[in-house]
């Protein structure tokens, strides 16, 4: 691969990887979080190692562990949470990979590349891959893929649009100022050619490429748009073919013998069970009947964290996130169109004594969005850009909140309805923050439990008033974070619009300038938490697992987002 030096040094100091989140399933979010929260996230962790000496692999390969949540969709232009990310990811490969010992991107269906020296273009070199149908994988695949997520004519809009605006035209094409694809910077040059042009030097395009938005899609999806339903019409090019679907109850992923490094691919199955409730599915992880438990993709109850902590020393990990549990207001309905009536709110609860009591997870509380771990111009961004844009005061928020209700014409807040997903935890910490709305401002609080698919809807269409949120990071740059709040993102549940804020975010894009970048970020995020204070930070995640001294080569990337795609199962 040839990399001019001054992109090979932007590159080691803005790291990349991609995924998710994503966004976001069940207990999570689209990244749309999770359930517990992150001090300080690392490069990937994973209990990797291939079995040797006495070690045997168990004769029986078939992974067992559990969805808290049913993906919403299987098709990578509009998938948004992690629990699709997780099963996509066994599914489906992109032109990189993460690698799971160095966090970097590394070849995937892409077996080398160039960058030119002005690090605009970037020339893919596709290996003899295979579909799972036996057809070759063919550059034309990625273009295909990547124009249904532009066109603006996708029906619905694919909420990851924006992570495609880097390419050349990519943003132009969407909002339709350019008519004509060939004029995106992506074009299929031959058969196992990919060349893609971007708009300015982005030092963390590789990683990117290696998020579901950016899977190919096979030809046989043209004309057919139920394919990503059903797994008799989901040809993919990753390491696991979906083989069974049953709604509510199952999925279950196989080996694809097709897949290019099948060789380097242990399990035979993987069956994911579909069970909303943290109690169940630690019980069945006692049991045996689960090889792992907890986050990303299920929950271990709070309550039951001390206790699981001291009975599985030696399978218990609890880990640091690059991920962020908050609340998001709808800005767009009275009386949260008011920015002191939100602030009031942010400023009125403990978030030491939520984490103290509730969460019991070793969470970090949170006055930022950013969360530790994001890399920034020199080493972590959270280091050099203080997470001080607010303070928890209950006789200031009493002040904006009396202040706020006046500009509004009224003289109390009306109920508030606040909003979670289906969770035990989350009900949890929506009932505490009630509690503590209700004593400290005196405001009626009514919580509302949504199941997944019908939570993210109504966040998506602004059809709520305070609803519970996460953001799991798509790659290592705190852009992952931030621009997702521009007027229109397809992810800014919020309804927020400030043009000040897009440019911002607009000159961060376009900038190679490390510092000055890390400057508009600042100024941004102190924009979206203090200045306007859109979404009210509760924590930073830390992810709690439980795994079987006998499954292994499970990955942990910085994120939190897990790779079953290596592992194996050892004799037991």
């Amino acid at each position: 691969m040839k990399k001019s030096k001054s992109l090979l040094l932007m590159i080691a100091l803005v790291l990349v990887i991609g995924t998710v989140l994503a966004g976001c399933g069940g207990n999570n979010n689209a990244n749309k979080g999770n359930d517990a929260a992150a001090t300080n996230a690392g490069n990937a962790s994973t209990n990797t190692g291939n079995a040797s000496g006495d070690e045997k692999l168990a004769a029986d390969q078939t992974l067992k562990v559990n969805l808290s949540a049913e993906p919403p969709t299987f098709d990578p232009a509009q998938a948004q949470d992690n629990q699709a990310h997780t099963v996509l990811q066994t599914m489906y490969e992109g032109l990189t990979r993460v690698n799971a010992e160095t966090g970097q991107a590394e070849p995937g269906i892409a077996e080398k590349w160039d960058i030119s020296a002005d690090g605009l273009v970037y020339t893919f070199h596709l290996r003899d891959a295979q579909w799972s149908n036996g057809d070759p994988v063919e550059a034309a695949d990625f273009v295909r893929a990547w124009k249904r997520v532009l066109d603006p004519a996708t029906t619905p809009a694919p909420p990851y649009a924006y992570q495609l605006y880097y390419l050349k035209n990519g943003e132009e094409f969407n909002t339709k100022k350019v008519t004509d694809f060939s004029q995106v910077g992506v074009k299929a040059v031959d058969a196992k050619t990919v060349e893609v042009t971007l708009k300015s030097p982005t030092p963390y395009f590789l990683g990117l490429l290696s998020f579901y938005t950016y899977y190919p899609v096979h030809k046989s999806i043209e004309g057919n748009d139920k394919w990503a339903t059903s797994k008799d019409t989901m040809i993919t090019d990753g390491p696991y073919t979906l083989t069974e679907w049953t709604t509510g109850q199952a999925i279950q992923v196989t080996k694809n013998d097709k897949y290019w490094d099948a060789a380097s691919i242990k399990l035979s199955k993987i069956d994911f069970t579909l069970v909303n409730s943290g109690a169940t599915e630690l019980l069945s992880y006692k049991n045996g009947e689960l090889d792992r438990a907890g986050n990303p993709n299920g929950e271990i109850p709070s309550e039951q964290l001390p206790i699981v902590k001291k009975d599985f020393p030696n399978e218990f990990v609890s880990k640091g996130i690059a991920s962020t549990y908050y609340y998001e207001f709808n800005t767009t309905e009275k009386p949260f169109s008011n920015v002191k009536i939100r602030k009031a709110l942010a400023m009125s609860i403990n978030r030491q004594a939520l984490i103290d009591n509730v969460t019991l997870g070793g969470q970090l509380p949170a006055f930022g969005y950013v969360p530790p771990g994001i890399a920034g111009a020199d080493g972590e961004y959270r280091s050099a850009v203080k997470d001080s844009y607010f303070t928890e005061d209950v006789e200031q928020a009493k002040t904006l909140l009396k202040e706020g209700l006046q500009e509004e014409g009224l003289t109390a807040l009306p109920p508030v309805e606040l909003t979670y997903n289906t969770s035990e935890n989350h009900k949890k910490i929506a009932l505490a923050i009630a509690d503590m709305w209700k004593n400290n401002l005196g405001i009626t609080v009514n919580t509302v439990n949504q199941e997944w698919a019908v939570f993210i809807e109504n966040r998506q269409h602004q059809n709520f008033q305070v609803a519970r949120a996460g953001w799991v990071a798509d790659y290592n740059d705190p852009m992952t974070f931030l621009d997702m709040w521009v007027t229109g993102g397809g992810n800014n549940d919020a309804g927020y619009a400030n043009p000040e804020y897009d440019k911002l975010i607009a000159d961060a894009k376009a900038s190679s300038d490390l510092a000055k970048r890390q400057e508009d970020f600042a100024a941004a995020e102190k924009m979206l938490v203090q200045d306007d204070m859109v979404i009210m930070p509760i924590y930073y995640y830390t992810n709690n697992s439980l795994t079987k001294e006998y499954l292994k080569g499970v990955t942990l990337d910085f994120s939190g987002a897990v790779d079953y795609t290596r592992a194996y199962l050892l004799e037991h």
